[in-house]
């Protein structure tokens, strides 16, 4: 009986102290009742909703900084390479900036004429066409173009300081005065030869047509397919071909150039002339050594 009355004991003595333990738990609970709620109703209240909608798009913008991917395309032109940044460039027509000058107008077009190297950049409707001189490769200057171009996209700056000049020139769009051959010229370009050209990291302005002259096509060459090799090729086999097929009034194709644009191509030329001659005296030199 005695050890019988001391296991009673025992067991009131643990049943007691669970009883505490369980008031103890329950006023804890009924501490935590109020946060909880606080939490729950927090959690369910429009402000909580607006910032659990906001935090995913942050991580987003993160994560498209950290997965944007420049590709580059070779074009016909080896001093010239295509940059596609996987995004809209110029809302409409091209842009091109043939020195530092120019450059002003555009905060990326400044920023890569501070690589030394680039002598021209030109935007298209969704890639960035830069170009060197001979004097610099590809390997030194490519690092650094990636990330002008991926610095400026992510941080979402404008292109232009001025917006009216995103929309580009609008040299083929036909005016209620252009004579039926003219605006014949105009589409053709437009439809047939531009897209083919900007495939390849440039672009052709309309400068006009000798309607009562000599039936001439002015056109301006940019981006790669200025000053390129098969320019010539472009405009008689490419351009003047087809125009002259479709348009009998269409005698031929002629590129025009810009004053600026004869000075930068002449000091080009004397750079290559030097360059050469450097590159000779090298080769002497290591001959009759």
């Amino acid at each position: 009986m005695t050890i019988v009355a001391r296991t009673s004991t025992s067991t009131l003595r643990a049943v007691a102290a669970r009883s505490v333990a369980a008031a103890s738990s329950s006023r804890s609970v009924a501490r935590m009742a109020p946060l909880a709620r606080t939490m729950l109703t927090s959690a369910t209240s429009p402000a909580f909703r607006t910032r659990a909608r906001a935090t995913p798009l942050a991580s987003s913008s993160v994560m498209q900084r950290r997965t944007m991917f420049i590709q580059t395309e070779s074009t016909p032109n080896e001093d010239s390479l295509k940059f596609l940044p996987g995004r809209q460039v110029m809302e409409s027509g091209t842009h091109e900036f043939l020195d530092t000058r120019s450059s002003m107008a555009s905060p990326l077009a400044k920023k890569l004429f501070n690589i030394p190297g680039v002598v021209s950049v030109f935007y298209g409707p969704d890639f960035v066409t830069v170009s060197k001189d001979s004097a610099h490769q590809w390997s030194t200057l490519k690092p650094e173009i990636y990330s002008s171009i991926m610095e400026f996209f992510t941080a979402g700056h404008p292109l232009f300081t001025d917006p009216e000049s995103s929309h580009g020139s609008s040299d083929t769009v036909i005016l209620d005065t252009d004579s039926e051959v003219v605006a014949m010229i105009k589409e053709l370009l437009d439809t047939r030869v531009r897209p083919a050209i900007q495939e390849d990291g440039g672009d052709l302005e309309y400068r006009g047509f000798g309607e009562d002259t000599d039936g001439i096509v002015k056109v301006k060459l940019k981006g790669s397919c200025r000053g390129c090799d098969s320019s010539t090729v472009t405009l008689k086999s490419g351009i003047e071909r087809m125009l002259k097929h479709y348009i009998p009034e269409v005698n031929g194709v002629e590129q025009v150039l810009d004053p600026e644009e004869e000075i930068a191509l002449d000091e080009f030329a004397k750079l290559e002339q030097k360059l050469e001659k450097d590159r000779q005296k090298e080769r002497d030199m290591g001959f009759s050594l």
